[in-house]
């Protein structure tokens, strides 16, 4: 696309979850006149969460779908614009950036990238051809299909623990099955799956494969310390094991570590000046609402110092 076609931006963010959409409320109130390109998936992992009991401002839990829309309604009280385009390419070009999405193409002075993370997957053979077929990755969005059924859910995490507990008050049986002899999530959320009536718990087990070609049917598992298999006869599968960085559409653009997520300073900075991340696409360690949102709101702050400091220095 020619240059004078380009849309001209200050500030693009890349990403709606709630480290862009608070990226975004504080750059409009730095009269930045942000541009969020939100991607197919509004809100980002929070829209998954059916309760949040530690966010600051909420008394009783909160569903993470709800507090995503509070937080988009208070940006766009400030103008904030919220494309849902998705980023395919992004470069440098002089002192500014090329974003190129789906849909448009943007020459941009500085970047925000929040584009989150996503559940891992086990690999197994038939787990893609399954999906939405009895397997899943988000027991708050499909639980409810499974009701009086029989569900296994792996994982050993907060995440896996969690989303047991909002199984058991749909299915009739949950088995959840770790590959450790104890939980690596909460003890109190540990008690809880413990204390459950329709929950089982199957230590020291990792599952081999998937039953069913058009649905799922059941699942393999092997003991890992007697190397014993057996079959659990289940409707649904939800996989809990913890989060990968969204940077694939970044094509090399900034420097990640060895597990993929951006590498930033204490100011959300990346190695290329302008460029900065926020939320769990930077976080490895602890992936909560609140620290993203922070990472968030930093992020813009440095934008803005950024392009202050960038525009005096052009006009001595």
């Amino acid at each position: 696309m020619s240059e004078e076609k380009r849309k001209k931006e200050k500030l693009i963010i890349i990403g709606g979850g709630p480290a862009g959409i608070t990226a975004s409320i504080y750059g409009a109130r730095a009269g930045l006149n942000p541009l969020v390109l939100v991607g197919p998936e509004p809100g980002g992992q929070i829209t998954t969460t059916s309760e949040l009991e530690n966010y600051p401002g909420f008394p009783e839990p909160i569903g993470g779908f709800e507090l995503t829309q509070k937080m988009t309604a208070q940006a766009e009280n400030f103008d904030v614009r919220l494309e849902y385009e998705s980023v395919e390419d992004l470069k440098p070009e002089g002192d500014n950036y090329i974003v190129k999405t789906d849909m448009e193409e943007y020459e941009t002075e500085t970047v925000i990238i929040t584009t989150g993370a996503e559940p891992k997957t086990l690999g197994l053979e038939k787990e893609d051809k399954l999906r939405g077929n009895g397997v899943s990755y988000c027991a708050t969005c499909d639980a409810a299909f499974f009701k009086e059924k029989d569900v296994a859910i792996v994982g050993g995490g907060d995440t896996a623990l969690w989303e047991a507990t909002f199984l058991s008050k749909f299915a009739s049986k949950v088995y959840i099955i770790h590959r450790r002899d104890k939980f690596r999530g909460a003890k109190r959320l540990g008690d809880r799956v413990k204390n459950l009536d329709n929950i089982e718990i199957v230590w020291d087990t990792e599952v081999k494969d998937l039953h069913g070609e058009d649905k799922l049917e059941g699942i393999r598992v092997f003991n890992n310390k007697t190397g014993e298999e057996s079959d659990l006869d289940v409707d649904g599968f939800f996989v809990a094991i913890g989060h990968q960085p969204r940077t694939k559409c970044l094509n090399g653009f900034v420097e990640l570590d060895d597990y993929g997520y951006i590498i930033t300073d204490d100011k959300q900075r990346t190695n290329l000046e302008g460029v900065f991340a926020a939320g769990d696409v930077q976080d490895p360690d602890y992936r909560q609402v609140v620290i993203a949102a922070g990472s968030g709101a930093k992020a813009a702050i440095e934008a803005a110092e950024y392009l202050e400091e960038k525009h005096d220095k052009k006009a001595k």
